[in-house]
């Protein structure tokens, strides 16, 4: 006998529509329906999380805590400005947000002890410490605890969709890649699916997936008509015959092709989650070093493609807001100048536009966003104008999935210095995450000795959500 959802599915779209459905309609159907029982929504888990790592380090201070109260060494210049939920300020350079922080939640208190891009990076996106000194890589280090994403697919595996885990537009680093951005000791196949950004065709790809020239779908179903047979061989590994199949099968996907297929969208869309100018010349460089970050232009489109993913049935998607250390948030020199001129203004645009999107329609309720650095930046400013970095108290923001729209949950000191109420660690948020997915965030992952570590380490902020 069909649920009341299925019967509701079925009598909206029909037999044909049904059998027709795509992932990405059968969610929009399924949230019709919950919609007629608000009171479901809240307690029901997620069904997708984004992401967006802002790498470098936003200063908390000109951003989402600022301080009018205190010397102008740590305010700043930056005036707060009011927003849709009275008493709540933040930067008057978040226009956009400003007006869109009654479905925005305010974490004010996040902290850790890593000074450093990659020992804060690893700890805040598995909310585990590096293990050993704070530190700078600069050759290849494996991973060992799992990305937020990466921990998900693991617990979700019986889950079966198409794509579960996704990151974009790149892999970041300082030197080598981060190792933060994968499944550690839960394995490869664990890892995101990785897409790519064509600046000049202001488009994306997968290059694992791209056929190469001359390979059609004829002669591509051939290959795998004789991988089949060569299967059914005991020398090949049964693993890499699932792998094989899951790869053919994403390249046919025509879901995927859809979801990635960014012009489909409306040139009214794209504009209102911006595109943006190129990096500047090196020589105009103001040492602040936003203004060179690769593939700049698309820091709005990828917030877009990201809602097109989840909007596809993709569970959880990262996206890295820049790729390579001294080219990103990491404003050591001109602080509010960077910020103003070259890291807010695509922030606070794309950020509320995928809010905006996702609410209109009708997926902010199941959909998880969080927006965050790997630390703040020093109360005080420096003798260049900028801010070094502060993992001792920064901000992180959360929308949908659930939250109270306004919420503030902890604070920082009259300095911006150090938590004064409700500390939170990367850990908490990595407990936060797992628990809106329905996960047990005490639940045992096992590394390659068989020695057990819990999936998160902290406790989920569940004050912040809806009860």
């Amino acid at each position: 006998m069909l649920s009341r959802l299925d019967r509701r599915s079925l009598l909206k779209l029909g037999t044909t529509g049904c059998l027709g459905l795509s992932l990405g309609a059968l969610w929009r159907a399924q949230l019709a329906s919950a919609r007629e029982d608000r009171t479901l929504i809240s307690h029901r888990p997620i069904r997708a999380c984004i992401l967006v790592f802002y790498y470098g380090g936003p200063s908390h201070l000109d951003t989402w805590d600022m301080k009018p109260q205190a010397p102008s060494e740590i305010r700043g210049s930056f005036q707060s400005t009011s927003t849709s939920v009275p008493g709540l300020h933040i930067c008057e350079h978040l226009p956009k947000m400003a007006k869109w922080m009654h479905k925005v939640a305010v974490v004010r208190s996040v902290h850790h002890q890593a000074t450093l891009h990659d020992s804060a990076s690893i700890h805040a996106l598995t909310g585990r410490p590096l293990e050993g000194p704070d530190r700078e890589l600069f050759a290849q280090l494996p991973q060992f605890y799992p990305s937020f994403g990466s921990a998900v697919t693991w617990s979700r595996r019986d889950v079966k969709v198409e794509v579960p885990y996704a990151a974009l537009p790149s892999v970041f680093q300082n030197v080598v890649p981060t190792p933060c951005q994968g499944g550690g000791i839960l394995g490869g196949n664990f890892d995101p699916m990785c897409i790519d950004v064509d600046v000049a065709a202001k488009d994306y790809h997968i290059e694992a997936l791209v056929r190469r020239e001359g390979v059609d779908t004829h002669r591509l179903q051939q290959r795998m008509n004789l991988l089949e047979t060569i299967g059914s061989a005991p020398h090949l590994p049964e693993s890499l015959s699932r792998f094989y199949g899951k790869a053919h099968r994403l390249m046919e996907s025509t879901t995927l092709r859809t979801a990635l297929d960014i012009q489909r969208e409306s040139q009214a869309t794209r504009d209102r989650y911006g595109y943006f100018a190129a990096p500047v010349a090196t020589g105009e460089v103001n040492g602040g070093g936003g203004e060179l970050g690769a593939a700049r232009e698309m820091r709005g489109q990828n917030l877009l493609l990201a809602r097109r993913l989840v909007e596809a049935g993709v569970p959880f998607v990262n996206v890295y807001d820049f790729k390579q250390q001294g080219q990103n948030w990491d404003s050591h020199v001109a602080c509010e100048s960077q910020h103003k001129q070259f890291l807010l203004p695509p922030a606070d645009q794309a950020l509320s536009a995928l809010i905006e999107d996702l609410d209109q329609r009708g997926l902010l309720d199941s959909t998880l966003v969080v927006a965050m650095g790997e630390f703040g930046r020093t109360p005080k400013i420096n003798a260049q104008a900028g801010r070094d970095h502060w993992p001792h108290c920064y901000s992180i923001i959360m929308a949908g999935g659930g939250v109270k729209g306004g919420a503030v949950w902890g604070a920082s000191d009259q300095h911006g210095a150090y938590p004064s109420r409700d500390p939170v660690t990367p850990g908490d948020l990595a407990a936060t995450i797992y628990w809106r997915f329905g996960i047990d965030h005490k639940t045992h992952i096992y590394d390659h000795f068989n020695r057990p570590h819990r999936l998160a380490i902290g406790e989920p902020i569940k004050q912040l959500f809806d009860a």
